[in-house]
């Protein structure tokens, strides 16, 4: 069975989105060695039609940056019913039935599966049990506004930290794996 790990960029406040935006200053070679072995083994992306069309109008036209290539060539499955044909390849559709076709993607032989970008996925993801591992950068500022990585309520998910760091610029670095949430009261 595969694996399938939710990696991202957050700030102290839970945000997750345009880390382009305040990320860079905190991506010296410690945590960007960090970001380079995450793609270890995957040959799957997961994204949301947002995070899909957000990174096709980036990354093809990338030359010499360090994850272009990866991101380029890895086969991306995308969660959509409005999208039909995927310009950027490899990459398919997943339509309806989201989980159940990401369960038997899961369940397949192959690769690890990540997902970078595309909270809404990785929640739903998450409360079907079909993450293996959470990955967060969490970087030393509050960003104030954006998109939060946990948004819009939604039954208890259990984490168990797994690993952490702390690099010289302040970030730290969390690992969680899924387990069953506590009892109220407990």
């Amino acid at each position: 069975m595969r694996t399938i790990t939710a990696s991202y960029f957050i700030s102290l406040d839970g945000v997750v989105d345009a880390p382009q935006e305040w990320h860079l200053p905190y991506a010296d070679p410690e945590l960007m060695s960090v970001v380079g072995a995450a793609t270890e083994g995957v040959d799957a992306l997961l994204m949301g039609r947002r995070t899909y069309e957000e990174w096709e109008a980036f990354w093809p036209h990338q030359t010499g940056f360090p994850m272009a290539d990866f991101i380029n060539d890895t086969h991306k499955y995308v969660a959509t019913t409005t999208l039909t044909d995927l310009g950027w390849g490899p990459s398919s559709v997943l339509g309806d039935a989201v989980i159940t076709r990401i369960a038997d993607l899961r369940n397949r032989d192959g690769g690890r599966i990540a997902i970078n970008g595309s909270g809404t996925l990785t929640r739903h993801l998450l409360r079907a049990g079909l993450v293996d591992e959470l990955h967060l950068l969490v970087h030393p500022l509050v960003v104030g506004t954006g998109k939060h990585l946990f948004e819009g309520g939604g039954a208890p998910v259990g984490l168990r930290l797994a690993d952490q760091r702390t690099f010289g610029s302040g970030v730290t670095y969390q690992v969680y794996e899924p387990v069953a949430p506590a009892a109220d009261g407990a």
